[in-house]
């Protein structure tokens, strides 16, 4: 499987996982099923947020892809560990949403929410690093000396999701709040593939 069809079928399976997370709920012959809807409020909250990450992570990764012109095994096989801890954020997400609202239990699940985020950011950190060191896997169109520079822009996140577990212990909402941030951060281009004129 190449690692657009790859990248195509985790982003699937893990944005798929996410909505099943949000169950029905119940609410008996005369219950108030639009107050239940409301009730369930946490749970939307950490779909939104995580499938933004999900999200923001394919539009990322198929960027950086659109350059590669040869794949190494290295990069096989940090292609498919960013597709392993992609794959799990439905679990810490169904657990910060199950547990958003309680004392202690939000911030233990809101640092493992952010704990993954950490994996997740080291992981695309990674292949990055591993794509502009290299330098001959891209295709003749990349500035590699540029793409290099880029490196240490593209590292953010390596610094901000640690912030956002010591943020765990104070408020698993501001946490979430936070990941919601940094994802529309990294929305926008932090890594511009840089090519030759």
């Amino acid at each position: 499987m190449s690692p657009a069809a790859s990248r195509r079928s985790a982003t699937a399976f893990a944005i798929t996982l996410l909505i099943l997370e949000i169950k029905v709920p119940e609410v008996g012959t005369h219950g108030d099923l639009w107050g239940a809807l409301g009730a369930q409020w946490p749970s939307y909250a950490a779909y939104v947020v995580s499938f933004l990450v999900i999200g923001i992570v394919w539009i990322n990764h198929h960027q950086v892809f659109g350059y590669v012109a040869l794949v190494d095994r290295t990069l096989m096989f940090l292609n498919l560990l960013l597709l392993l801890v992609v794959a799990a954020v439905p679990w810490p997400t169904a657990m910060l949403a199950e547990y958003l609202r309680e004392d202690e239990a939000s911030h233990v699940a809101a640092a493992v929410y952010s704990l993954l985020m950490v994996v997740v950011a080291l992981t695309f950190q990674a292949l990055w690093w591993h794509l502009t060191r290299t330098g001959h896997l891209f295709d003749p169109r990349v500035d590699i000396p540029a793409a290099r520079a880029t490196r240490l822009r593209f590292a953010l996140g390596s610094l901000a999701y640690p912030v956002t577990v010591g943020l765990a212990f104070v408020s698993a909402p501001l946490t979430l709040a936070a990941h919601g941030l940094i994802a529309v951060y990294y929305a926008f281009n932090q890594v511009p593939v840089p090519t030759r004129d």
